[in-house]
């Protein structure tokens, strides 16, 4: 017999700057496996290359990407020409996403590169309060207030839950999003009291502790940092507001959830 896969739910972190790469570092980008099954979340600015040192271009099971930013979705481009690229050319990589990720990710490709680009794809139109399977991962999409629209993902596998927002601000729906998750993946891109304003659209540490606990999360993992910033602060910033784990997204993290 061969080696046994492993069935427990693991996540790697191939990226963990928001807007822009850090330097040495990448934007949003994370892997998940359960039970064999690879599946892609976001893919930021040079997270692919760190991704494919983990998990093949062949590999990949499926891609969510949250929203239409280029620091969640632009290294898709490069996953999809590693798939149609060689000869024969993978399977169509099938994507789950909002329309205007596909429309942004395929312009790359010059005016008539979104039609070959979903053509490369198994593409799977994703909205709010959507749910699918992908082999073992069962997922729910909740969407949460940004500058574009923006889907937070519960991920389930062999009974533990990962939650993940994307991008978002301040909102109730975040508890909906982690109730009582084993691992919640947040935004935690400012520190201290945040910019001043009406409304905001992404989230202080302090802001991700407390949907933390809110939710009954067991363990919290900032992510989506500013770049040059001090990520040690965001720690203790957010176990002011949630008693549990608190861990900082480094590049190369891996983790076995529960």
């Amino acid at each position: 017999m061969g080696p046994q896969r492993e069935r427990r739910l693991r996540l790697t972190v191939p990226g963990t700057s928001g807007a822009r790469p850090a330097a040495g570092r990448a934007c949003s980008g994370y892997l998940l496996e359960s039970n064999g099954v690879r599946i892609v979340v976001d893919l930021g600015f040079g997270a692919l290359p760190r991704q494919l040192a983990h998990c093949a271009a062949a590999d990949v099971r499926a891609v969510l990407v949250s929203h239409a930013h280029a620091d969640h979705c632009v290294d898709l481009f490069g996953l999809y020409r590693a798939r149609v690229l060689p000869e024969p050319p993978f399977p169509p990589l099938p994507v789950y996403a909002l329309p205007e990720v596909m429309d942004r990710v395929g312009s790359l490709d010059g005016t008539d590169g979104s039609r070959r680009f979903r053509a490369g794809c198994e593409y799977h139109e994703t909205g709010p309060e959507q749910e699918f399977s992908v082999g073992p991962f069962r997922v729910r999409t909740v969407p949460l207030p940004h500058f574009v629209p923006d889907l937070g993902f519960r991920i389930e596998s062999e009974g533990s839950v990962v939650a993940y927002t994307g991008d978002t601000g301040p909102s109730p729906r975040l508890v909906d999003l982690a109730r009582d998750a084993d691992l919640f993946v947040c935004e935690a891109m400012y520190q201290g009291a945040g910019p001043p304003g009406p409304q905001r659209f992404l989230l202080t540490a302090a802001e991700s502790g407390r949907a933390a606990r809110d939710a009954g999360a067991r363990r919290l993992l900032l992510t989506h940092f500013w770049p040059g910033d001090d990520r040690a602060v965001s720690r203790p910033e957010a176990a002011t507001e949630f008693r549990g784990e608190v861990v900082l997204a480094e590049e190369e993290l891996s983790l076995s959830v529960p």
